[in-house]
């Protein structure tokens, strides 16, 4: 664009075009918000015209999962609840993103619980590699649209794995940065000490250029990090030489899905190829990962979703009594009460919450001295490949689906979902983790990894590109 050859508008107009063609098949969006994109993209143009300033990223049109704020549009977090509700104002990264026409907001799991998109109120999504199975979730929306090339990237969020699992369902690059590292201004949230924004894109370079843009230091978010923002672009060198790459023994003789394992474990073998040195390190604690998250993410969901009783926010019954005001007020979904009526146990007097706290400290403490020995870990993004939409998972086997994303989570840390191997023609993703505010390590790792792979390349083939 910036050669003259293509103007933002007509860029906008190409993805607008696929995205509502291909809407019927994914149902990858909740709303589609064309004026918007086009009003966006054409002052790019003018703007362009005039040689003024503009971002790095102008014109590039993306999508917005719909439990990231954007003014003047619905904001539903996929919920009934919240059907009528429109955002009077963006969320900070919205607007360090001002100038990407924004095409519409993905479709996710109801109030991002959930690990399949399948929770949402609307419907859920279909994966774009096979329709008939599940995109992943809760970013499950996000994922499929770039995976089928209806946006060029999208904004995501991730409580316990909900970036890079539906990254990994989909075969694209999943990043979620340090807690901190973006602001959650204008992010509804789940768990407010575990939600994270981060990027759904093709590839690690794309994944720098839009963290460049949204990450930072902001006064109007209390828990962002007060640290500068370094040059991304500049990590992303083919060179992983001397570098300290952690194998988890337990998680890779565990994985329930061996073409998974594999994969990884030959992705890890190219890296000591390129100058990696490859080790077996100790990753205990997966189960009580996964129970210390079900007690603090479900004990800040029920905190932070009591204000959506009728009265100052959220759906509102008519009624004749306050008492059938608020309980029919409460249309929340299935997977969104389980998890409610868990948190508000959890709240209780024998504090389960405490408990998780007192958990997430000790796994958090184990992956800091672990970092002490190594660059970075080297783990499956997930247990299982895409599983069929029409397949009934019990509660615990869903939420299983986490349980190798979790940790990043508990202790803060930057990860980063890639593509990296297929098994039964379905993508396999693996993942990275590295110390907090490290993200330059997983770049330049994720890079050297792409540049001796081309699985980022490969596209869908349930959907005509």
């Amino acid at each position: 664009m910036q050669g003259g050859k293509l103007s933002a508008t007509e860029l906008t107009e190409y993805y607008l075009e696929r995205s509502e063609r291909f809407q019927g098949a994914l149902n990858g969006y909740i709303s589609l918000t064309r004026d918007k994109a086009l009003e966006t993209a054409d002052h790019v143009d003018s703007v362009r015209r005039q040689k003024g300033h503009l971002s790095p990223l102008a014109g590039i049109p993306m999508a917005v999962k719909d439990n990231i704020a954007v003014r003047g549009v619905p904001t539903t977090c996929a919920s009934k609840v919240l059907a009528n509700y429109v955002s009077p104002y963006d969320a900070t990264a919205v607007e360090k993103l001002a100038d990407c026409p924004i095409l519409g907001k993905a479709n996710m799991d109801e109030f991002a619980m959930g690990s399949s998109s399948l929770t949402s109120a609307y419907g859920p999504v279909s994966n774009p590699w096979d329709l008939k199975r599940s995109p992943g979730g809760s970013s499950g929306g996000s994922a499929a649209l770039v995976a089928a090339g209806c946006a060029p990237f999208s904004l995501g969020t991730d409580t316990g794995g909900s970036i890079r699992q539906p990254a990994a369902f989909c075969g694209i690059t999943g990043f979620k940065p340090t807690y901190g590292r973006v602001s959650r201004r204008g992010l509804l949230p789940l768990a407010p000490s575990l939600d994270q924004m981060g990027t759904l894109t093709r590839s690690v370079e794309d994944a720098a250029l839009v963290l460049q843009e949204i990450c930072g230091y902001d006064s109007g978010d209390s828990t962002s990090a007060p640290h500068g923002v370094p040059d991304f672009s500049a990590s992303l060198i083919d060179d992983v030489s001397g570098f300290a790459i952690g194998l988890p023994k337990e998680i890779m003789e565990s994985c329930p899905d061996g073409g998974t394992s594999r994969a990884v474990e030959a992705a890890a073998r190219k890296l000591e190829q390129a100058g990696a040195r490859v080790s077996w390190v100790s990753m205990p604690y997966l189960d009580e990962s996964l129970a210390a998250y079900m007690l603090i993410a479900t004990a800040e969901a029920a905190s932070c979703l009591a204000r959506y009783d009728g009265v100052a926010y959220g759906y509102r019954h008519s009624s004749l009594s306050l008492e059938e005001m608020y309980t029919g007020s409460r249309i929340f979904g299935v997977e969104v009460r389980r998890r409610l009526m868990l948190g508000t146990f959890n709240l209780g007097t024998d504090s389960g919450y405490e408990l998780g706290q007192q958990a997430r400290e000790q796994i958090s403490s184990h992956l800091e001295k672990l970092f002490t020995e190594i660059d970075l870990l080297l783990l499956p993004a997930a247990p299982f490949i895409a599983f069929p939409l029409a397949e009934e998972l019990d509660p615990l086997t869903m939420y299983y689906n986490d349980v190798y994303s979790i940790p990043a989570n508990m202790a803060g840390l930057p990860a980063l979902a890639l593509p990296c191997g297929e098994s039964g023609g379905l993508p396999v993703g693996m993942q990275m983790m590295a110390p907090r505010f490290r993200e330059d390590v997983l770049l330049q790792a994720g890079y050297t990894w792409q540049c001796r792979s081309d699985w980022h390349l490969r596209r869908p083939r349930e959907v005509e590109l």
